[in-house]
């Protein structure tokens, strides 16, 4: 396993996180393509074997199942001053049963405190090394926020803070509040970044290159689309709600770009998630995408990317067939 920094940071990561969405009881919250946790053990169990020392999970995934399963199991198979733990707030981790209560989402003090020891309490550590705001709050003033987890890494309860799927101009003013006041600043970003969906490349990648922000892409593989050839399904591309409305739209689009890929894969002899994660590790502003796994093999498959290198020719014949799309993956 290849390791780097995580932005401009001291902290060393695995080329590749494991996203732990995938981990979590299907019957709590609305993915039912969740894997449970005797499920889950043997990935995160031969994530660990092969180097991987970066998670990534969040206390909504799976009405917070997700964080307890991955903090018996990263127990059970490795020792915490060696893993790098991240998750995140925003959404209360009882989001998919309704509304939420009054403070339970949303990025205020009382909110921020009481989702990092809720989630603390999950995953059975006394420390995240990552603690990433979801989204941004519209109703709550960055200045409390910033604050509130300044306060956070203070207390020793998150070694770092990051940020995911947001506007530039929103990243830029937090960042800013925080420099003005003395705190914390977010040394990364969670965006949204694949083949088929690249308006990152307008402000927010940019920006994080500037200020020397570690990126995280989420969904490299566009929740399996650039995996198989166009049409096949899973059980998760016909229940993923969310995931098909990022890509109804552009349906036909971004067929064109899957056949590309499937093109490009059988001339190298490699799987179409090589071919499609290898160009997300191919921009230099990477620091370490979140891959999901719901097999063992997938691992494998992402690992061999790391590997992979796509030519000149190979990237242009990639990226010449993309389209703009609305902005999206914010909300």
């Amino acid at each position: 396993m290849k390791f780097v920094k995580l932005g401009s940071t001291g902290l060393d990561v695995s080329s590749l996180c494991l996203g732990c969405m995938t981990f979590g009881e299907p019957d709590a919250g609305t993915h039912p393509w969740t894997l449970d946790e005797h499920a889950s053990r043997p990935i995160v169990k031969h994530a660990v074997e092969q180097g991987i020392n970066f998670f990534d999970t969040a206390n909504s995934y799976s009405a917070g199942t997700s964080e307890l399963i991955i903090g018996k199991l990263l127990r059970e198979f490795t020792r915490r001053e060696e893993t790098v733990i991240a998750t995140k707030v925003f959404y209360p981790a009882n989001m998919w049963e309704g509304s939420s209560k009054p403070n339970e989402k949303g990025l205020s003090r009382k909110a921020i405190m009481a989702s990092i020891d809720a989630s603390l309490t999950r995953l059975g550590t006394d420390y995240v090394d990552l603690y990433q705001i979801h989204r941004w709050d519209y109703h709550t003033p960055i200045e409390e926020t910033m604050e509130a987890l300044h306060d956070v890494i203070k207390s020793g309860k998150a070694r770092y803070i990051g940020a995911s799927s947001m506007y530039a101009w929103q990243f830029a003013k937090a960042q800013q509040v925080a420099v003005t006041n003395g705190w914390s600043r977010f040394v990364s970003m969670q965006n949204y970044l694949n083949l088929i969906y690249r308006e990152e490349e307008r402000e927010m990648i940019p920006l994080c290159m500037d200020q020397g922000v570690g990126l995280m892409p989420w969904s490299p593989m566009a929740r399996g689309r650039l995996t198989r050839p166009k049409g096949q399904q899973t059980t998760r591309t016909q229940t993923d709600v969310s995931g098909q409305s990022f890509y109804h739209a552009t349906e036909a689009e971004d067929g064109r770009i899957i056949d590309r890929v499937e093109q490009i894969a059988k001339e190298k002899g490699v799987p179409m998630a090589q071919v499609a994660l290898a160009w997300v590790l191919s921009k230099t502003t990477v620091s370490a995408p979140i891959v999901g796994a719901s097999k063992a093999h997938h691992l494998d498959d992402a690992i061999a990317a790391l590997d992979l290198a796509l030519s000149t020719e190979e990237i242009r014949r990639l990226e010449e067939l993309y389209v703009p799309h609305a902005v999206t993956g914010f909300s």
